[in-house]
């Protein structure tokens, strides 16, 4: 209550200010802007006692108020000035709502804002906040025209008043809770229009201001909030998605409703764990961890013999990352079965920005659920098929962490039931990627232990050297994956794999034959060279010699059906060429197959590529065929079944190119000296004939060929060789030498 002597002095200040507020009417608007700067300086700009200037502010609060619709914009800046100073400085400013917040009205919050000056919409904005800052229960009776206000001014042109609007709703949902629920969706219209505002700092007001009004509300609007506040999450400002992380934070521990959103709310605040700011990643990190722990004390009963029983973290969790609490767990595992049919719709999102952070979020879940992952392996599989096949770059990535987390926590006894079949068949499964399952398959055998694989080696082993994968397709990004694969296999079970040692060299020779680039025929080799490290083997001649026999077998099985397009022709070249000296030890068992490939009734390119692939071996014959120096055992084999019956002349380029390979054989085996004298003297008469024929080939390579080959014979078996057989080559030599000049 005011003491007497305010109130004198109040009644002497009213007085000396008469003539001021007369002139507060005048109609020239200096003289009404020298009455309010006068009014100003007696008053608020004085040192008088807060009694006095309650008793003030009573008698100019209505002609005050009048100045707010001066049209003269300085006149009414000062009257707000003054209106300020009052409510600042006064002991009771709640007297005064009843005039004030009419006032306010009037001027922000009709169909059309009255007040022009975005500055001065601004100082009435301020002048609210410090009205809930000083009133507030007060205000509870003002709720609906303070709403009214703030409807409007949130969508206000000016950046500043749509910032002090969101401070004002924040502060209201504080100061009268009891209230403000009954009012709060009425705001939610006007800042989801406004919070994707241009302005950084203006969408970090607007988030804050969801977040108060989501609190204090009756939480049924939080369904029409929550997908722009994960689009927040994608914001180029880290001061929005910081704000967004402490809204959902803070809606997880303080919402009343909050379980019932658990499942729409835990994956917003788990998206901001995989941030690129340090800061909002270990925001994040603290508000989970004190959500876990608030749900893990406030359902102790259920979780009691999970609490006194607690596993420890599995032997292969993912180092540098702590292990979340049990709370934190529990709670995504309960919510999985929700989660991952949104996790699986967004991953397909148009936007590249939108998959990549769903695919961040899938990993988190994972880490989270650990073993419980066994139940949706069906749909986890599924998804990550999808994702494998991403062309982001950054979405594979985070899905191949995310399936190396699979093997972590999953039994390989169960994941490989469900991933061999769509590995071996990959129409089976949803992706239209043939390589996304073994790119899967490849990351979970990553995460998997080497005690835990070890039984299943042999599977494994199986399916990877099936035909029907391991010759599945062509395509590098295929063949790549089959690399990972065994490469996977090798790093994690080391010397176990001895005993798929077979069937990983077969799929090593089959991406060789597939592809086309040398990169990853690098890689193949490489991994032949690993494979033989992890048996303490010498060298890929080692690992040859341990499987030719079985090698060889495996092309023998299928070779009645090979034609030009058929992958084993360049499978047995690869065994040949790469196994060196080794290949003589299998002369038994090549020759046969050679000579039933080579069959002139077989496909000609076919034998033109297998040809190529035996003229390389003679011409190196001391290291490869004839390493042993058993090749001679094998001449007339060699010369009467492969050789010589494919030099017979027939029509067509391709059996012309057969010939001339056949004669490059030929000048092999002559020049190489792979067979003695006395040997090539018993076909003399054959060899030479089909020599002489050779030359009439309208192939100039081929007459060479021939040529060469014939001074091959006669400089092996120059002493030896008859007169008739003289006679007969030598005329034949003299007329080609004039067509090959």
């Amino acid at each position: 209550m005011a003491t007497a002597t305010d109130e004198r002095a109040a009644a002497d200040v009213l007085k000396s200010l008469a003539r001021h507020l007369n002139c507060l009417n005048d109609d020239n608007k200096s003289a009404r802007r020298r009455a309010l700067e006068a009014v100003k300086r007696e008053t608020v700009e004085q040192s008088l006692s807060s009694g006095a200037l309650q008793e003030l502010f009573a008698g100019l609060l209505k002609a005050l108020l009048k100045c707010l619709s001066d049209p003269t914009e300085m006149c009414r800046d000062t009257a707000i000035q003054i209106l300020t100073g009052f409510i600042r400085a006064v002991p009771r400013p709640e007297d005064a709502l009843p005039y004030l917040i009419p006032a306010l009205v009037q001027r922000l919050g009709g169909q059309e804002i009255l007040e022009p000056a975005e500055e001065l919409r601004l100082a009435l904005m301020e002048m609210l906040s410090l009205l809930l800052e000083v009133c507030g229960r007060q205000l509870a009776p003002y709720l609906d025209d303070m709403i009214k206000i703030l409807q409007r001014t949130i969508t206000d042109p000016f950046p500043e008043v749509k910032k002090e609007s969101c401070k004002c709703a924040i502060s209201a949902a504080q100061s009268i809770p009891d209230h403000f629920h009954l009012q709060a969706e009425s705001l939610l219209k006007p800042l989801l229009q406004t919070i994707s505002h241009q302005h950084s700092q203006v969408r970090v007001c607007v988030t804050q201001a969801i977040g108060a009004v989501i609190q204090h509300s009756t939480g049924k609007n939080l369904d029409d909030v929550l997908s722009h506040m994960a689009q927040r999450l994608f914001d180029d400002s880290p001061r929005v998605r910081k704000a967004v992380t402490i809204v959902v934070g803070d809606w997880l521990l303080r919402l009343p409703d909050r379980y019932s959103y658990f499942h729409k709310l835990i994956p917003l605040l788990l998206s901001s764990l995989s941030d690129e700011i340090p800061e909002i990643r270990s925001l994040a990190e603290d508000l989970w961890r004190q959500v876990g722990s608030q749900w893990e004390k406030e359902n102790e009963d259920d979780l009691k013999d999970k609490m006194d029983f607690l596993l420890p973290a599995p032997v292969l969790y993912t180092s540098g990352v702590e292990r979340p609490g049990l709370g934190c767990r529990e709670l995504v595992v309960r919510n999985l079965s929700k989660l991952l049919p949104a996790v699986g719709r967004d991953m397909g999102d148009w936007l590249v920005q939108t998959r990549v952070k769903t695919a961040q979020l899938l990993r988190v879940l994972l880490l989270h659920a650990e073993d419980h992952c066994t139940q949706h392996l069906q749909s986890l599989l599924t998804l990550l098929y999808r994702a494998c096949a991403d062309p982001e770059t950054d979405v594979r990535a985070q899905c191949l962490e995310s399936a190396k987390l699979l093997g972590v926590f999953v039994s390989p006894e169960v994941y490989l039931k469900l991933l061999l079949p769509h590995v071996e068949d990959s129409s089976s499964c949803s992706s239209a990627s043939p390589w996304a399952p073994l790119m899967v398959l490849g990351a979970v055998l990553r995460g998997s232990s080497r005690e835990a694989l070890e039984p299943h080696l042999i599977t494994i082993g199986g399916t990877l050297s099936h035909p029907e994968v391991c010759q599945g397709s062509q395509q590098a990004q295929y063949l790549d994956q089959l690399l990972v694969c065994v490469d996977a296999v090798l790093c994690v079970c080391q010397v176990d794999c001895a005993v798929i040692s077979l069937q990983l060299l077969k799929v090593l020779v089959s991406v060789q034959s597939l592809t086309s680039q040398q990169e990853q025929c690098s890689k193949a080799e490489e991994s032949v060279r690993c494979l033989c490290e992890a048996q303490g083997l010498g060298g890929a001649c080692e690992l040859y010699r341990q499987h030719m026999a079985d090698l060889l077998q495996w092309l023998s099985d299928s070779h009645h059906t090979w034609t030009s397009y058929s992958i084993q022709k360049t499978q047995l070249e690869i065994i040949a060429v790469q196994s060196g000296p080794v290949v003589g030890e299998f002369l038994p068992a090549l020759l046969p197959l050679l000579k039933s490939c080579l069959e002139p009734s077989r496909d000609p390119e076919m034998r033109l590529h297998i040809f190529t692939m035996l003229s390389k071996l003679l011409l190196d014959s001391r290291n490869t065929l004839d390493s042993q120096g058993r090749f001679s055992e094998y001449m007339e084999l060699v010369l009467q079944d492969l050789l010589l019956p494919n030099l017979v002349w027939r029509s067509g380029q391709s059996a012309a190119a057969v010939r001339t390979a056949v004669l490059s054989c030929l000048l092999a085996v002559l020049h190489g000296a792979a067979f003695p004298a006395e040997q090539i003297l018993s076909v003399e008469e054959s060899l030479s004939t089909q020599l002489i024929s050779a030359l009439e080939e309208d192939s100039k390579l081929a007459r060479l060929l021939a040529c060469r080959s014939l001074h091959g014979l006669l400089k092996l078996t120059t002493q030896r060789l008859n007169t008739d057989s003289l006679n007969k080559i030598y005329p034949v030599v003299v007329s080609s030498s004039h067509q090959i000049k």
